[in-house]
C-alpha cells in the first residue's frame, strides 16, 4: 500500500521564463503526481506543490535542483504537509 504525502517547494534562481514550469508538470505528470506548479509574484520564484507516493515526491525534489537547460536553480526550500486528498491532476496554474 502507497501511503500518500504531500510536499510543498519554493524553487529559486533563474526559475522564470525558462519553461520550468513546463519541465515541472512533466516530470510530475510521469512519477503519477497530483498538484500544481506556478511562478510566484517576486520574479525569481516557482512554487511546487505535489501530492503522491514520499518516494517520487523526493525524486521530484531532485529533480527541481536540477531544474531544465536553460534554468539555474539556487536554491529549493522543502516542506513536508499533510496532503489535502483533493487534488486530481497535475496542473500548471497561471
Amino acid at each position: 500500500m502507497i501511503e500518500e504525502s504531500a510536499l510543498h517547494l519554493i524553487v529559486s534562481g533563474k526559475v522564470q521564463g525558462v519553461f520550468f514550469r513546463a519541465f515541472v508538470a512533466r516530470e510530475a505528470s510521469s512519477l503519477g503526481l497530483k498538484g500544481y506548479v506556478r511562478n510566484l509574484a517576486d520574479g525569481c520564484s516557482v512554487e511546487i506543490l505535489a501530492e503522491g507516493d514520499k518516494g517520487d515526491l523526493e525524486n521530484l525534489a531532485r529533480i527541481c535542483r536540477q531544474g531544465p537547460p536553460r534554468a539555474r536553480v539556487d536554491d529549493v526550500a522543502k516542506e513536508w504537509v499533510k496532503p489535502s486528498g483533493n487534488l486530481t491532476a497535475f496542473e500548471i496554474m497561471y
